[in-house]
């Protein structure tokens, strides 16, 4: 497990922990305008994933695998002997966690996924940002043609090119994890115990709401729920929203009176 992955907490240390995970081609700072509306009521923990960031250059192959281990070396280096009370995944960062709520089953008390690819079942679709990128021969050139998938030509165009540049370098790290995730289940569904939530946006892709309402019928302590007038970039367009709807989940429950 890596203690090299940049990694930041914010927040009342006395407070339930929260930990952030990021999709691919994204950073700690995509989960910002999140955080910074769970810290009233969160320890909130953002980091850089392996290969993103500020740990672009950690160097390691981008496995789920490897990704798993890092979230729980994260956790032991910056939160050590605390339960993540709320793990939340956004896209790929979802598979993340449920690798976690896997190998460390008492580690997080509440997962909570938006939009998280399910690749390696056979109905999912082949012409994803992620599938028209890892056909490309080219690492940077991957990279490209998927930021350009997921944000547009017009705003891909607008960027800063020192941001380009950056995003272009990620290229190998994205490619490892999309073609790693379509090679097989990841984790299995039946060792997922904790509550869950599986989140979709009322404006993301087909396949991103069936693979949420899918999940949520394989694993029985799964709930399923629509994000009005969310797609896929709910963590930054939607971060109020999301915010009271992921407390709400992860609060404790009240018994009595």
């Amino acid at each position: 497990m890596s203690t090299d992955l940049w990694a930041e907490t914010s927040g009342d240390p006395t407070l339930p922990l929260a930990v952030l995970v990021h999709g691919t081609m994204d950073r700690s700072a995509g989960m910002l305008r999140l955080s910074r509306r769970l810290d009233t009521r969160f320890h909130v923990l953002r980091y850089d994933r392996r290969g993103y960031g500020r740990s672009r250059d950690v160097g390691g192959k981008n496995s789920i695998e490897q990704h798993v281990a890092d979230l729980a070396g994260v956790l032991q280096t910056h939160t050590p002997g605390r339960v993540v009370d709320l793990a939340f995944g956004h896209s790929f960062g979802g598979n993340v966690v449920l690798g976690v709520v896997e190998q460390h089953p008492d580690l997080i008390r509440h997962a909570a996924l938006y939009e998280t690819p399910l690749s390696w079942l056979d109905w999912w679709p082949g012409g994803t940002a992620g599938g028209a990128a890892v056909g490309a021969t080219d690492p940077a050139e991957a990279a490209e043609i998927f930021m350009r998938r997921l944000i547009g030509d017009a705003r891909w165009e607008q960027l800063p090119s020192g941001t380009r540049a950056d995003r272009r370098a990620e290229g190998a790290a994205m490619v490892d994890e999309i073609t790693d995730l379509r090679r097989g289940t990841p984790w299995a569904a039946e060792a997922v115990k904790i509550p869950l939530l599986a989140m979709c946006g009322e404006m993301g892709r087909p396949h991103h709401q069936r693979g949420m309402q899918w999940l949520s019928e394989q694993i029985p302590s799964a709930d399923y729920f629509r994000l009005d007038g969310a797609g896929h970039g709910a963590p930054n367009t939607h971060p109020g929203e999301l915010a009271t709807l992921l407390a709400d989940f992860a609060a404790p429950v009240r018994t009595g009176g």
